[in-house]
């Protein structure tokens, strides 16, 4: 168990939180970059407990910025996009996408436009999404994964329902191996009937095994009796990189979690689409009967893989007291991830770069094994077909 200090410190993610800190040294993917157009320029969006504005001005930039006018705290929502930036809608003062004051109607304002600043953010639009990175300056550039920038392949967007939960508690689920047999039981079993709904096909596997990558990923190993191995990563601190696909968890605020998924699936041949990086984007169904409500309120339709492990970061609460928790030594990898992130915090206090961050806008693409992914994805097909079930086989191995 956690001492209510060390609960707080993983799961607060607030401005001024020392896990907000360090969350805001990444880069995150926070919208669709398609949701902000001509025809609607603005939208609203909670990132880090953070109230803010994306607007794409007439000049084709991207910005983000305090949803609050610095001027009478009117929102930025309601403001007129124009060459130079934003507009707010109440009395004109005007915005540029790094948050200068460049206009100040009814009068001009001097003092104001040389003093004050309204909070800004760096956005990048790639892929498909807007990505925002909300930490000290020089921004640094994304990582280069090979989900995200490799070119010999295709991708596609999945959106899931935003967590009405803490963001750790789908990353300590992505440590988890031992889940996947009992949670899972009724998708991955390729036909098979488990010994018990008790056990699942827990005695399917031989051991598991956790270590640290050198680009910084948090690897997960399982050995199953029968030879088999999978091995795939968290990316730190907020990425499952599994089969074909990366998960992003993106604090809203402490309670909140936006949940996005990119799958990339490389040629055969290695050649390189011209749409390879504009992917396609789908959304899952709804897996609540209520989806605006939490439980107990409501009830999870359990349909997939990704339903069934969303009940149970939810189910645990909006905040997981760990206080009260009994760990097992299957939960070797939740402590190391733990332990992990309170060391990657304190390394950001001592003024230090955490792992996974990267200063050099030309470093190599990092290869996270995404091709023995997509390998096996087609394996597992081939004996689901067999086997005569039905599964997502992208997200079987949660």
């Amino acid at each position: 168990m956690l001492s209510r200090e060390d609960n707080e410190l993983l799961t607060r993610v607030g401005p001024g939180t020392p896990g907000g800190t360090l969350l805001r040294m990444y880069w995150h993917p926070i919208s669709l970059s398609r949701e902000i157009n001509d025809e609607s320029p603005t939208k609203f969006v909670r990132v880090l407990g953070e109230d803010l504005v994306i607007f794409k001005d007439k000049s084709g930039r991207f910005g983000l910025i305090a949803d609050k006018c610095a001027h009478r705290n009117a929102s930025m929502v309601y403001g007129r996009v124009e060459e130079r930036g934003i507009s707010c809608a109440y009395h004109g003062w005007l915005y540029d996408c790094d948050g200068n004051i460049i206009e100040t109607p009814p009068e001009r304002n001097d003092s104001i436009m040389k003093n004050v600043k309204t909070t800004a953010y760096p956005v990048h639009d790639y892929i498909g999404m807007i990505w925002a990175y909300m930490g000290p300056q020089p921004a640094p550039p994304m990582m280069h994964y090979d989900t995200l920038f490799r070119a010999d392949g295709k991708r596609k967007w999945l959106m899931h329902p935003n967590l009405n939960a803490n963001w750790f508690q789908a990353m300590e689920n992505s440590m988890d191996p031992a889940h996947l047999q009992v949670l899972h039981q009724e998708f991955i079993g390729k036909g098979k009937t488990p010994v018990s709904t008790t056990r699942g096909f827990t005695d399917d596997v031989e051991s598991f095994d956790f270590y640290i990558t050198s680009y910084g990923g948090l690897m997960k190993h399982r050995r199953y009796i029968n030879g088999m191995e999978d091995a795939h990563p968290v990316l730190f601190p907020n990425i499952l990189r599994q089969g074909a696909s990366s998960q992003f968890r993106v604090p809203i605020d402490d309670t909140h979690t936006m949940h996005h998924r990119v799958f990339f699936y490389p040629t055969e041949d290695g050649s390189e689409p011209e749409d390879a990086f504009d992917p396609e984007i789908t959304f899952e169904k709804p897996i609540k009967e209520d989806p605006s409500k939490s439980h107990p309120e409501t009830k999870f339709i359990l349909h997939s893989v990704n339903s069934q492990d969303q009940m149970a970061w939810e189910t645990q609460g909006p905040i997981a007291d760990r206080t009260h928790e009994h760990l097992s030594y299957s939960d070797r990898g939740v402590v190391l991830l733990r332990r992990h992130t309170k060391e990657m915090i304190e390394r950001v206090q001592r003024g230090e770069d955490p792992i996974g961050y990267q200063r050099d806008p030309n470093h190599a693409i990092i290869d996270t094994n995404v091709d023995d992914g997509v390998w096996q994805i087609s394996q597992d097909r081939s004996g689901l077909a067999a086997g005569n079930a039905t599964v997502d086989a992208e997200a079987a191995k949660g």
